[in-house]
């Protein structure tokens, strides 16, 4: 497997459960992202972006990683390139970083491209360090939680045939219309297994943990 982490340009919270999921990881920054690369102790391999919001105190630290500028105005978020570069070079997991708990609109636009990002059969996680989300765009995925995690599944269209387990309020073979808030607030009795039979959906997570600081 050949996991890829995005430095996104929001909140980011190191915790040790952070550091282990990019364990080994390739790593790309998108503009301002690269602000997180100090504190995860990474050196992305590429930086790229407009630049519009990098500083230019990122920009001498930075120096010597290879960049590949675009313009301002644009049809893709700096994000979306990171994300399409770590495919063209082989990703067979993406980490998105610093995606979750900003502007309304650029999260509910990462969600959507993660749910694009599963759907070519690459495995996808986005992670503040405090909330974390995974896709589900039909099949089976096991999800490593800690015991008393806050677990809350959205549709993002009707699910069909919802199976899941390792939870306080199990489900099984449910379907899910969009807008429903049945499968809001779970708790995790451990790991957690989720099936879906058909839909797009994201589960979102809330692992209890401190900070490492």
């Amino acid at each position: 497997m050949t996991t890829f982490a995005i430095l996104l340009g929001g909140d980011l919270s190191v915790t040790p459960r952070l550091k282990s999921q990019i364990r080994g990881a390739r790593v790309i920054a998108a503009d301002g992202g690269m602000m997180h690369a100090a504190a995860l102790r990474v050196l992305p391999e590429l930086w790229v972006g407009d630049f519009d919001s990098a500083g230019s105190e990122l920009t001498v630290q930075y120096r010597d990683v290879p960049r590949e500028t675009f313009p301002a105005e644009k049809d893709a978020t700096d994000g979306a390139i990171a994300v399409a570069e770590a495919i063209r070079r082989g990703a067979t997991e993406i980490v998105l970083l610093g995606g979750l708990g900003g502007q309304t609109d650029h999260t509910a636009g990462l969600l959507g491209q993660s749910i694009q990002i599963a759907r070519q059969g690459i495995a996808c996680l986005l992670t503040s360090g405090v909330e974390e989300a995974w896709p589900l765009v039909g099949g089976r995925m096991l999800v490593d939680l800690p015991q008393g995690t806050r677990l809350s599944i959205i549709p993002f269209t009707d699910l069909h045939g919802l199976d899941l387990a390792g939870v306080k309020w199990p489900l099984k073979d449910r379907d899910v219309p969009v807008g429903s808030t049945l499968t809001l607030s779970n708790v995790a009795l451990g790991p957690v297994e989720i099936a879906l039979a058909g839909g797009y959906g994201i589960a979102i997570a809330y692992p209890p943990q401190a900070a490492d600081v």
